[in-house]
């Protein structure tokens, strides 16, 4: 049995029906089918049944036959109710967001599943093995191959507002780069900067006491001095950009000399606050758009426990090593053997991962001969 599931209509997110005169229920018979009608549309071609609206030779949303709408839908069962459909009308159902490229990984099931089936047993090297302990150490896999191995970055965009923070994404684990927008769609980066930040500060009495809750620990607010001045601060005017500097001797002056580039960027900079799980940004990023990018440890939701098939054989070998280093009575050599085994598979994973591609190195090698011209 193949291993694609569906057809390569239903890939593209589409089923389509021929109806019979005065059809109204219409199954869909996608692999996964959509949770909600607003996840998919219904275009028609043909003619709908008498007084529910006119008749065309394109595709047309079901709406723009005479405000025709779906009169129901059943996710589990997959069945469609639309108004009476006039014979040999062609009804497509169109999911909005189609999950495409989905077979170059397969999933955290199918691997505990190959794994069950392909590495215990009777006269294999695991003879027996809880499927838990399975589960377990193949999300642990998941997570350790995010941070370095998996192509696991993740990013979000949003308008900075007048608050000047952003909230950590949910399974945010680090970022990798923190940017605005600008006019051009180009990204300009921020630097993170270490000469601010948001310490507890605790509450003093006018003898400068420190003053404590009823149960000892100390009384304190949520947000410093030290951020309340920085969210005050003055936002950089044109005059502060070295590209609008009508002097020429400006660019010469001392100070400058030996500046700190993190305390120069015009683009901004930002810190992070992970007690509150904010990103705080300087004044002059008010009302710019911004794009985090940041790592993910791929275990926040069952849609994204996912393996690319790259690194398939990695993660089974990850696993067996991990079953056996953690159990009693097993050969030291059995678990140097598969320990060997699974760093070896991770480096193939990462030069498999890496999408190295010999045309594009040599492309980009031609170039390291060229003579640049003064």
């Amino acid at each position: 049995m193949g291993l694609f599931k569906g057809t390569q209509e239903q890939y593209h997110g589409l089923n389509s029906f021929k109806a019979t005169a005065s059809q109204t229920n219409f199954t869909l018979d996608f692999p996964t089918l959509p949770s909600s009608s607003g996840l998919f549309n219904v275009y028609l071609t043909g003619a709908l049944a008498s007084g529910a609206g006119g008749t065309t030779t394109a595709r047309t949303l079901l709406s723009s036959f005479g405000g025709a709408a779906i009169t129901s839908y059943n996710a589990t069962t997959g069945v469609l109710v639309l108004p009476a459909m006039a014979v040999n009308t062609v009804v497509e159902v169109i999911i909005t967001n189609p999950d495409l490229g989905n077979y170059q990984y397969i999933k955290l099931e199918d691997l505990v599943n190959n794994f069950m089936v392909g590495y215990t047993g009777e006269d294999k090297i695991i003879n027996r093995a809880k499927r838990t302990d399975v589960v377990f150490h193949a999300k642990r896999a998941i997570q350790e191959f995010s941070y370095d191995t998996f192509k696991s970055t993740k990013s979000y965009e949003i308008e900075v507002p007048d608050t000047l923070v952003m909230e950590l994404p949910p399974d945010y684990v680090n970022y990798v780069k923190i940017m605005w927008v600008d006019g051009s769609g180009v990204f300009r980066p921020l630097v993170p900067t270490r000469h601010t930040g948001n310490p507890t500060e605790l509450s003093q009495d006018s003898d400068f006491e420190y003053l404590f809750n009823d149960d000892g620990t100390y009384l304190s607010n949520p947000k410093s001095t030290t951020l309340n001045r920085r969210e005050g601060e003055a936002r950089p005017t044109a005059d502060d950009d070295l590209n609008v500097d009508a002097d020429i001797f400006d660019l010469h002056e001392g100070r400058r000399y030996g500046q700190d580039p993190t305390m120069s960027n015009i683009n901004g900079d930002f810190f992070i606050d992970h007690n509150f799980g904010k990103i705080h940004f300087s004044s002059n990023i008010l009302g710019k758009v911004i794009v985090l990018q940041y790592i993910s440890d791929g275990l926040g939701t069952d849609g994204e426990m996912i393996v690319h098939k790259f690194a398939e054989e990695a993660i089974y070998k990850h696993i067996a090593h991990a079953v056996l280093a953690t159990r009693i009575n097993i050969p030291e050599y059995i678990v140097a053997r598969y320990k060997k085994e699974r760093r070896a598979a991770i480096r193939t994973a990462k030069l498999r991962l890496s999408n190295l591609k010999a045309e594009e190195l040599t492309q980009t090698m031609r170039g390291k001969s060229k003579q640049i011209k003064h």
